[in-house]
């Protein structure tokens, strides 16, 4: 292996942090019209029943949009792929606002596709980062964007009203229209950010890092295995189920945490609480779990993650108090991270170059489909069989990627006892 420096950290450390800047942008964008969204489904779609429809079309848009845009990130790279990504927010966003301007519900739904296709795309920020960065730098620059969402989830909603006011009082417009608006800025800002600063491309400098790493059996590095090979891959197989039952699972508990504790009278500011200290989970500790993946692994962070998950699912239906509810809904969200973060990176370990645009952007493809799957159906185990039994069917669906890695490690056991024979 090469000894001298492959590639200057400094460059590595620089593109991250200006996917950071952008990744706050735009999930600070999308996070604060999630707040109101709901609001103007219902408002527009005119019934409480269209309330859930927004929520759900941007998680298809992100679903469909997610493998295109992988496909075209390894075609012409990192930069445009994700400038490309904000600049559909921005148009998806000035669509919705205008539509909520004109009360048109139908223009506002497909305002809403083109922004969860940008969701699509630029969720793949991380990967970017990946790229950019030698491995044991990997998952540290993967937490960094990631933690992106810390400053969303506290800016976003704060920039709700501001926006509103700024609206109306300037154009005369609706107030809800304002996160729309103030988002298109957003998108339209990150989008420039990304197309004039994100240089070189990230893909071009994981081509340079993985061709000094080169190992004498690893594919050309012009070549891309077929798909049938690449899941075959233990390392794929791990990162991809630990992604999406992280998802799935962190999705299913938190979607309906607050109408439980509705149902049990907790004011409002509880609920705030607790749904405060679950994003801390996710989001705070982000370069804790990066640190953790470097130095001690992917697959130690994974499993560690899904036991912290498990451990906030036993937590969260025990007792009705906020406390208890507050340290599980925290508990469940670290352990996502944890879950996201270790299996980004193990996943952005087992491709080469030519390959990681196409397979992580089919993996995306089957993890927004989970949080889809998850937030659709949370609301019927609830119903039916109550929070306590959520928890239960969370806590046995986590137990998965555990079940996988020590099947695993048996299996390696196996094959080394059986070539030493």
């Amino acid at each position: 292996m090469n000894t001298t420096p492959i590639v200057d950290p400094k460059i590595g450390q620089r593109i991250s942090a200006m996917l950071f800047i952008t990744q706050s942008f735009g999930s600070a964008a999308l996070i604060s019209n999630a707040t109101v969204n709901p609001i103007i489904g219902a408002k527009l779609g005119g019934s409480d029943i269209l309330a859930g429809v927004p929520g759900t079309l941007l998680l298809i848009g992100a679903a469909l949009a997610s493998y295109p845009a992988g496909m075209l990130m390894q075609k012409i790279g990192r930069r445009p792929g994700l400038a490309l990504g904000f600049f559909l927010g921005s148009v998806g966003m000035a669509i919705g606002g205008y539509a909520i301007v004109t009360q048109s519900f139908l223009l506002f739904l497909l305002g809403l596709l083109f922004i969860g296709g940008a969701r699509g795309a630029v969720d793949q920020s991380r990967y970017a980062a990946a790229d950019a960065n030698l491995p044991e730098a990997r998952a540290r620059a993967i937490s960094t964007v990631v933690f992106a969402g810390t400053v969303s989830a506290v800016g976003g909603p704060l920039l709700v009203a501001p926006l509103g006011v700024l609206v109306q009082s300037v154009f005369g417009f609706e107030m809800l229209a304002g996160p729309m608006i103030g988002g298109a800025i957003l998108f339209l800002l990150s989008g420039i950010l990304i197309w004039l600063f994100l240089r070189p491309d990230p893909r071009d400098i994981g081509r340079i890092i993985a061709d000094a790493l080169k190992k004498d059996d690893d594919p050309p590095p012009a070549a891309a295995r077929a798909w049938g090979e690449i899941i075959r891959l233990p390392g794929v197989q791990l990162a991809a189920l630990s992604m999406l039952i992280g998802q799935a699972m962190m999705v299913l508990v938190m979607t309906v945490t607050s109408l439980h504790m509705n149902h049990y009278n907790h004011p409002l500011a509880d609920i705030s609480l607790v749904i405060m200290g679950h994003t801390l989970g996710m989001y705070g500790l982000s370069f804790v779990t990066g640190t953790i993946a470097d130095r001690f692994g992917r697959t130690t962070v994974v499993v560690l993650g899904a036991l912290i998950m498990i451990a906030g699912n036993i937590v969260a239906p025990i007792w009705t108090d906020t406390l208890p509810i507050a340290i599980g809904l925290f508990l469940v969200g670290l352990g996502w991270n944890m879950c996201y973060i270790g299996g980004s990176s193990l996943l952005a370990d087992n491709l080469v170059p030519s390959e990681r645009g196409r397979y992580q952007g089919a993996v995306e493809l089957t993890v927004n489909l989970s949080s889809a799957v998850g937030s659709l159906s949370s609301g019927f185990i609830l119903a039916g069989l109550g929070f306590t039994v959520l928890n239960v069917i969370a806590i046995v669906i986590t137990l998965t990627p555990i079940i996988m890695v020590i099947w695993q490690r048996s299996r390696r056991v196996q094959h080394a006892a059986t070539e030493s024979v």
